[in-house]
């Protein structure tokens, strides 16, 4: 088994189930969507676009392409939330949908991910 391996699939699954698990829920309301759960999918997401960067294969540039998008997405993410909360004067429910949406963007960016990534194991598996 590669550890190099386990850990990288570990942190792509990881990036995929913290995003899930902020984006379930009602999407205009802010008591369905913890902001720390936002946070850690940033983190484990920007983990991974750097665990990325030294796959110098087709298939690499394509996980390192979702990995960024997931990351652009989820920044905005956080800046309209920190927007919201900070400079506005409070989540609105028009916000907080705007902050899932981009949320379920990169959602999706990371589920193209792991499909690349099952992919890859089994195209190395033959």
């Amino acid at each position: 088994m590669n550890r190099e391996k386990v850990i990288f699939a570990f942190f792509i699954v990881l990036a995929l189930t913290l995003n899930f698990g902020f984006f379930l829920g009602e999407i205009d309301k802010e008591i369905h969507h913890n902001v720390f759960e936002l946070f850690a999918a940033l983190v484990v997401s920007m983990i991974c676009t750097v665990l990325k960067f030294g796959d110098r294969t087709h298939l690499g540039a394509l996980m390192l392409a979702t990995s960024l998008v997931a990351d652009l997405q989820l920044v905005i993410a956080a800046i309209l939330w920190g927007f919201a909360e900070q400079i506005s004067g409070g989540m609105t429910d028009s916000m907080m949908s705007s902050v899932v949406s981009l949320s379920g963007g990169a959602l999706l960016a990371n589920v193209i991910s792991v499909i690349l990534l099952v992919v890859e194991t089994i195209v190395v598996r033959r």
